[in-house]
């Protein structure tokens, strides 16, 4: 097993990268699956209101991408945070009840495919990994904020490490494989969850993805370089890259960090697809699922060693990358 006492259990990570050829499949969009079997999530909570309304469902959808290939899951809290809980009424013990659960179905989800007879003969099939979803603060703010990493001036590194710290020790104690920091937006959100790890004494190992609107700096218009400075710094992050940006901006930027960084380069684009707020509907994508296929060698040839889907892609998508990249 990995090392512990406050040293990353890196192995895990590692060890499943190995197991798949060099390049594990992570799951794809979580809402997308959602709303596809009827589930309502136009909601400050988005897709987190199904671990109070529709665990069942949640269940569903980690299943389809375990059947897909996925070799890694990404629990249902990207946007699941105790002070959102508490706006909605609910009390402290029931929001990180809430926080439990969201690990623990997809532990369960895990284990019951894993005894299943549903893996098909012939594939590539490992031990999916569970990653506890952590979003941006931004994410909780639901008002796209994790796409412009404006926070306003009274955010601080601390008010970002209080904001952080009491769901990422909820989410730890509920046994997660590994931590998923997601659509981090700038250098100091960064910063402060990659103290945080330091002071909670984290264990598992972490990775962290930015977001990007223009394909050449992180959403604050920081430079990707001053934010891969932060995570070069920590022993406790095994992988970086980028997740919910369009397809055509991820080989110039695997390219990047491949220059700029040692860790596992981890990268689960949209689908290309933007959301029009005024008409709310989404604008169709130049990316046609299928080609994630060819993209998803590429980016493997590139040096990325993770690579999934996130909003508007589905079990689809997944078993198409899965697909080609355990068969070559």
């Amino acid at each position: 097993m990995g090392r512990v006492n406050g040293d990353v259990q890196e192995n895990v990570l590692v060890d499943l990268i190995k197991k798949s050829g060099g390049c594990a499949v992570l799951d794809g969009g979580f809402s997308t699956q959602l709303e596809i079997h009827g589930a309502c999530i136009n909601d400050p909570l988005w897709s987190a209101l199904c671990l109070i309304k529709a665990p069942d469902l949640v269940k569903r959808v980690h299943l389809e991408y375990l059947e897909a290939g996925a070799d890694v899951l990404v629990t249902s809290s990207y946007q699941a945070t105790i002070p959102g809980f508490l706006s909605r009424g609910l009390s402290l013990e029931e929001a990180e009840s809430l926080l439990t659960k969201s690990v623990k179905l997809a532990v369960e989800a895990r284990d019951k495919f894993w005894s299943s007879g549903k893996r098909k003969s012939g594939h590539n099939y490992n031990r999916a990994l569970v990653a506890a979803s952590i979003g941006s603060y931004g994410a909780y703010l639901a008002d796209g904020s994790e796409y412009s990493g404006n926070y306003g001036t009274n955010i601080t590194l601390e008010k970002l490490k209080d904001f952080h710290r009491r769901r990422l020790q909820v989410l730890v104690e509920a046994g997660p494989d590994l931590l998923a920091f997601e659509t981090m937006p700038n250098k100091l959100e960064a910063q402060a969850c990659v103290e945080l790890l330091d002071e909670e004494n984290v264990s598992i190992p972490s990775w962290f993805c930015f977001s990007t609107v223009d394909g050449v700096n992180v959403s604050s218009g920081e430079s990707f370089e001053e934010c891969l400075d932060v995570i070069n710094k920590s022993s406790k992050v095994s992988a970086v890259g980028i997740n919910c940006a369009p397809p055509n901006f991820v080989l110039s930027l695997i390219q990047r960090f491949k220059e700029r960084t040692a860790k596992a380069i981890v990268v689960y684009p949209n689908s290309g697809e933007t959301w029009d707020g005024t008409a709310k509907t989404w604008q169709p994508s130049k990316c046609v699922h299928d080609e994630f296929e060819l993209l998803a060698t590429t980016w493997r040839d590139a040096g990325a060693k993770l690579i999934g889907g996130c909003c508007r892609t589905t079990p689809s998508t997944i078993r198409s990358i899965s697909r080609v990249l355990k068969d070559t």
